[in-house]
This record gives C-alpha cells, sequence and structure tokens, in this order.
C-alpha cells in the first residue's frame, strides 16, 4: 500500500512540475525580446546539433551573414530573411532558415504582437 501511494505522490509531484515548466512568460519589452532572441539564437547556432548538421554537409562554409528573424505572439519564428551575407551558398542559407524557422522561443509574446530582430552571425 505505502509502494502505491509514494507513486501517486511522485505523479502528483511531475505532473505540477511539468505544468509550471511549460508556462512561458509574455514578454512585453522590445530590448528585452531582442536581447532573448538573440541569446537563444547564438544557443541554437552554437549547438551540437547544428554543428553536427552543418558539418556534415557544409563543413567548408565560412563567412557572416546578417539576418532579420520574425517572431509572433507563440513564440515561434515566423520569418527569416537574409540581409546581407558574405556566404553565397543557396543550400546553406537555406538550411540555416530552415532550422530556425523550426525553433520556438522560450516565451510568448502579447497577442498580436510581431518583432523583427536584426542579426548578425560568422561561421
Amino acid at each position: 500500500m505505502k509502494s502505491i501511494y509514494q507513486y501517486v505522490i511522485l505523479l502528483v509531484v511531475v505532473g505540477l512540475t511539468s505544468s509550471a515548466q511549460a508556462q512561458r512568460p509574455v514578454l512585453t519589452d522590445e530590448e528585452q525580446i531582442t536581447e532573448i532572441v538573440t541569446k537563444e539564437v547564438n544557443d541554437v547556432f552554437m549547438s551540437e546539433d547544428f554543428a553536427k548538421k552543418k558539418n556534415k554537409k557544409y563543413a567548408d562554409v565560412k563567412g557572416t551573414m546578417v539576418i532579420d528573424i520574425g517572431v509572433v505572439q507563440n513564440g515561434k519564428v515566423s520569418s527569416f530573411f537574409k540581409v546581407d551575407s558574405e556566404i553565397k551558398n543557396i543550400d546553406f542559407i537555406n538550411f540555416m532558415s530552415d532550422y530556425i524557422l523550426n525553433h520556438k522561443f522560450q516565451f510568448k509574446l502579447q497577442k498580436q504582437q510581431r518583432y523583427k530582430i536584426r542579426y548578425t552571425i560568422t561561421f
């Protein structure tokens, strides 16, 4: 009987922890949003997963890119636009675009809010 009780308590604790972690803050300050987007995108491009995929097909790609990243209410990336680039490999640019477009940020925006953040990265 005691093990069933412990199991139920464990499930309750895990459920509460999961729902608390699922809550993403709603941001309104443009500077804070820009800072967090920049940090998260840096983390994405410095991640082991991204490095493996990039090095598998695009190991020779080097240079700097300036991109605009659009973020919408639910924290999803709505747009990826290459503003300027030393990198001319279209396949790599498409790879980067797809990779970022699949990212979901760890925050939400107020209803009907959209932000565009300019980001520069060097490979």
